[in-house]
């Protein structure tokens, strides 16, 4: 399987956190790709998840279901 092109990736924090370091980091940019990293370790291991499944994770935490 071959690695995504991940060299445009733009991370960015939630708003909620103000002023923490204890971060996740979503990539949102990239076509039909999510990425999501840590942000103490950001050229550390990051998950990548297709955009419909990040969309169903968020619609799914939205409507409290886990």
């Amino acid at each position: 399987m071959t690695s995504p092109n991940l060299s445009g990736a733009e991370f960015r924090k939630s708003s909620y956190s103000v002023g923490g370091n204890d971060c996740v980091e979503v990539a949102t940019n990239l076509p039909g790709l999510v990425a999501v990293r840590d942000s103490k370790d950001p050229s550390g291991p990051l998950l990548t998840f297709t955009s419909r499944d990040w969309t169903n994770f968020l619609t799914s935490i939205r409507a409290n279901d886990f």
